[in-house]
């Protein structure tokens, strides 16, 4: 089911208003990456100044270092840690836009459903990302005492963070918030595996900027499937 969900999203990819949230997703994954990544330059220049000196390398101009064709590179493996909380934060903002585009394709005799207020999904992103920030940096914990486990680690805890933002979102435009909350309960293993399943790609840079948007389609799809069996 979670594959087939994948897969259908993914087909999908060839609709306008489809490729139009895309392109906005990816739009703002990068210029969310770009703007983390400059305030990880103003930090670096802070804490050590313009530069500093390393073993082996000698002094080291970090501007002028991170700047040049090396900072590309850094700012892809960069991505691989600032993509969750990325992630997270489109989901919110465009869920309500790729979750009609599958049910008109899909399910287009379902009635219209209730969307989300803009006020009311960036209360919920910045409520969710703070949890999401907090869980990642007690983990850190884990990945100094278990560092062969961390990736898994990683991906579990950010799966099943992942997993119940983006079905409880979902699932809340058909049937409000509190029956959401029961549903996520009722199917936790199905979506923490969908989760986990859409964390590992978030760790390919490049790959991991439409990812976002492909999950948001994916619990569109994962959660019409769960009430259908029920």
């Amino acid at each position: 089911m979670i594959f087939e969900s994948f897969f259908k999203a993914v087909a999908q990819i060839g609709d306008p208003r489809f490729r139009r949230v895309l392109a906005l997703g990816i739009g703002l994954s990068l210029a969310l990456l770009i703007a983390a990544y400059a305030c990880f330059l103003v930090l670096i220049q802070w804490l050590v100044g313009p530069d500093a000196t390393v073993p082996l390398l000698g002094e080291v101009r970090w501007l002028d270092d991170l700047l040049s064709i090396g900072s590309l590179i850094f700012m892809l493996i960069l991505s691989m840690f600032l993509m969750v909380p990325v992630a997270s934060a489109i989901t919110s903002m465009f869920l309500d836009e790729v979750a009609q585009a599958v049910e008109d394709k899909h399910f287009p005799y379902l009635p219209a459903a209730d969307k989300t207020a803009f006020w009311q999904a960036l209360k919920d992103t910045v409520n969710f990302l703070g949890v999401l920030i907090s869980a990642n940096v007690l983990a850190l914990i884990l990945y100094a005492l278990i560092p062969p486990a961390a990736v898994f680690i990683f991906w579990g805890l950010n799966g099943f963070l992942l997993g119940r933002e983006y079905f409880t979102l979902a699932a809340a435009r058909r049937v409000g918030l509190p029956e959401a909350k029961k549903l996520r309960r009722k199917h936790l293993g199905t979506i923490w595996l969908a989760g986990t399943l859409m964390a590992m790609p978030l760790s390919i840079p490049l790959l991991n900027l439409v990812i976002p948007i492909l999950g948001a389609a994916t619990f569109t799809h994962i959660y019409h499937a769960l009430q259908r069996r029920g």
